[in-house]
């Protein structure tokens, strides 16, 4: 084969050279105009409530020696009457109280040879869509404590049951907000917001009032009655 003059081989190069850069070039202006068409923002919304539900869970406990075992079952019987009758007196009704059955479990001693402990206890779970009965009866245990027993709170909860309606009108209401943050964005480049493209619901935030605990994966608390409900949404609208 003849050999081909470097002036030659250098013109080839230069041409290829020259297509690629306009091919990417090409491409390049396609994807800023695509991206160009569209705006992307996070919008949010929240809201305040009060739980309607309450969940209040409480313990009856007594300690007894093995050889004493048939006197603790007997005293857990008397703290069970007492307990149903501070219940009733709250205005409890047997509908919204649940009883576990007595559980027995041996309290640790350093002493290996002193007699063996057993701890006894009855937990008791009282739900109520009453929550103003339930907190006032967790601030008289006193009353039943000052009789002799042993009782204590293990945890009072508090729901709100309408939460997924809350949370669709919350979307509604975040997308919104987005679309108001887009034309923001919008018009500092002189364009307009379009139709909606796409959105995408992030976690629900159920958090006591003026709170800042998030969590990736949502968060729910139960300790207070009054609570707020936080709604993000990435939302993507057209540009005109």
């Amino acid at each position: 084969m003849e050999k081909q003059h470097p002036l030659v081989t250098l013109g080839f190069i230069l041409g290829g050279s020259f297509l690629i850069a306009v091919v990417l070039g090409a491409v390049t202006i396609f994807q800023i105009r695509a991206l160009n068409d569209t705006v992307s923002v996070t919008g949010s919304a929240k809201m305040e409530v009060a739980s309607d539900q309450a969940k209040w869970t409480t313990q009856i406990s007594r300690t007894a020696r093995e050889s004493e075992l048939k006197a603790g079952y007997a005293q857990i019987a008397t703290d069970l009457g007492a307990a149903n009758a501070f219940f009733k007196a709250q205005g409890i009704t047997a509908e919204e109280l649940t009883a576990t059955p007595v559980s027995m479990n041996e309290v640790y001693q350093q002493d290996e040879a002193a007699e063996k402990q057993y701890r006894l206890t009855q937990t008791f779970t009282v739900q109520s869509n009453d929550v103003a009965k339930l907190t006032d009866a967790s601030n008289h245990v006193a009353d039943l404590i000052n009789k002799g027993t042993i009782f204590s709170t293990l945890s009072l909860e508090y729901y709100y049951s309408k939460l997924a309606d809350s949370r669709i009108q919350l979307l509604s209401q975040a997308i919104e907000d987005a679309k108001a943050r887009a034309g923001e964005l919008a018009k500092n480049s002189g364009r307009g917001v379009g139709s909606l493209k796409s959105a995408s619901s992030g976690v629900v935030q159920v958090q006591s009032l003026n709170s800042t605990d998030v969590s990736d994966y949502g968060s729910y608390d139960t300790s207070q009655i009054q609570k707020q409900i936080t709604v993000t949404v990435k939302a993507s609208f057209s540009l005109k």
